[in-house]
């Protein structure tokens, strides 16, 4: 299965009908976001598995979630606290993950990291929110990389490395073009009252204390 163009607008319309129906049906993705290559999946526990799976992923590294606006983490039971809510205005969408309480029932458990939480991030990937858009419903997301090497920079390059996936038809990858050595998602921990940095990446602690002051961690 040849890599589906991902960069004009009508690339993107054109794409976008095919990845749901590939996605609906249980297909795993590679897909370009503001950052790195990501691999994805629907967030439905067999789906995720078999990510993890292709990945050789621990079970106990769970994946984040990219949606397309705040209503739909809010409608998968995901809770926003005052610095949750805070952070969340400040810049999403864009490259701050947030981890967030809740989601029972809703969301795999091989989501929920050890402290409870699934991190989740609105996506401002113009494109990639509209395929979440589409999709209906959030989209998993880990960096597109073998285990211990540096994510793919683009679709040749992930194309090779997970020949038998794609070959067998299981992973479908778009191509939207070649990304820089780019800093992933900051991620800030919000399942307690204060916030917790659990990886500093393109935004630093200085810009979220600058914008949301005492609320920031």
């Amino acid at each position: 299965m040849k890599p589906l163009p991902f960069l004009s607008d009508a690339e993107v319309a054109a794409a976008i009908p095919q990845v749901v129906k590939h996605l609906g049906g249980g297909g795993l993705l590679a897909y370009p976001t503001e950052t790195v290559y990501g691999f994805g999946s629907r967030a439905v526990q067999a789906d995720v598995a078999a990510l993890a799976a292709m990945k050789g992923r621990a079970a106990s590294k769970p994946f984040l979630l990219l949606i397309s606006d705040r209503s739909m983490a809010e409608a998968h039971g995901l809770a926003f606290n005052a610095s949750a809510d805070a952070l969340a205005r400040a810049f999403w969408p864009g490259p701050l993950t947030l981890v967030l309480p809740g989601g029972s029932g809703r969301l795999p458990d091989l989501l929920r990291g050890p402290d409870g939480g699934i991190a989740v991030r609105w996506t401002s990937h113009h494109a990639i929110a509209k395929l979440v858009a589409a999709l209906g419903g959030p989209l998993t997301s880990t960096s597109a990389n073998l285990p211990g090497q540096p994510p793919g920079p683009g679709a040749a390059a992930i194309t090779r490395d997970f020949a038998g996936p794609v070959e067998k038809g299981t992973l479908l990858v778009l191509d939207g073009g070649v990304l820089g050595n780019r800093p992933p998602s900051t991620v800030v921990d919000c399942t307690r009252p204060r916030p917790q940095i659990v990886r500093e990446g393109t935004l630093s602690v200085h810009e979220l204390r600058r914008a949301v002051g005492r609320l920031a961690p």
